[in-house]
């Protein structure tokens, strides 16, 4: 299942490869050492920086400091009184700063992605929180309506869960939470998209998916749970003690599709498709709780 991952979006740049971006490096490195080998100029060498940061936003902190030891090594050959290690204070400071940028720029890098990360995530369970989420199933229509593919939507809700916060407390809740969150995520497809967006409450994605298999695996969902003994607060219980309710919607694009998954939008076919499952999660809670509703 894919958790809080790198978000599509049209019109974003095309990405290069690692192996592109590597050569891009080493050719940099080789043009500005040539450069620097003819010219023996302060502003051409500080170009070195230039690639330097490149590796470091793109390979991390071995990028960095790879990019930052090759521009040292082809500094000194640019350079040949510094091969005798006759250092003068401004060499000493460019050979620094080599090792500084690289390593910063990783630094930089590493803690932004981290940032994102954290801002597309939900805390409690890892997966998609609902900013993320929204994004994620915009996309997933497009998708969807290029291909003519259909797609799903769960929704699901984890049962008396205020019997658990007032017999146990919340943190005991906020842990059963936690659970099926870990549940959902370990039983879904890959390619499907988890969002926590209340309480107790989740929504599922899930492309290329026939109201068959969408029933097939919010069935799944169901018994993963009620099969899980989990611990919480530090105390077990036994399997059964957690259970969730589904209900479910689904979409198709091809020429039999309904009229309205055609002409909405696709933030409002969502929506509509949440309103359709979300209404078919209040039955399977009325009927009797641990069951699925297809709308």
């Amino acid at each position: 299942m894919r958790l809080t991952a790198t978000t599509g979006r049209l019109g974003a740049p095309i990405q290069v490869s690692r192996t592109g971006t590597a050569a891009l490096i080493a050719g940099a490195l080789l043009l500005i050492f040539a450069v620097d080998r003819a010219t023996d100029a302060a502003p051409v060498q500080h170009l070195y920086y230039l690639p330097i940061i490149l590796a470091g936003v793109r390979f991390r902190m071995p990028g960095g400091i790879s990019a930052a030891l090759s521009a040292i090594a082809l500094y000194h050959v640019a350079n040949p009184h510094l091969l005798t290690f006759r250092y003068g204070e401004s060499d000493l400071v460019q050979i620094v700063l080599f090792l500084a940028v690289g390593t910063v720029a990783a630094k930089l890098t590493l803690n932004a992605r981290r940032m994102r990360h954290f801002a597309m995530t939900d805390d409690l369970t890892g997966l998609h929180n609902l900013r993320s989420f929204e994004g994620r199933l915009a996309a997933i229509i497009r998708t969807s309506r290029r291909s003519q593919a259909p797609l799903a939507l769960l929704v699901a809700d984890l049962d008396r869960l205020k019997s658990l916060n007032d017999e146990f407390g919340h943190l005991t809740g906020a842990e059963a939470v936690r659970t099926v969150g870990r549940v959902i995520g370990r039983r879904l497809p890959p390619d499907a998209v988890a969002c926590r967006y209340g309480g107790d409450e989740f929504v599922i994605a899930l492309p290329h998916c026939t109201p068959f298999l969408a029933r097939q695996i919010a069935d799944d969902l169901c018994r993963a749970v009620r099969d899980t003994a989990p611990v919480l607060s530090g105390k077990w219980f036994a399997a059964g003690t957690l259970s969730i309710s589904v209900g479910a919607s689904w979409a198709s694009f091809d020429r039999g599709a309904p009229p309205y998954a055609l002409l909405l939008g696709d933030v409002e076919l969502g929506e509509s498709l949440f309103r359709a499952a979300d209404a078919a999660l209040y039955r399977a809670k009325a009927t009797g709780r641990n069951r699925v509703c297809i709308a």
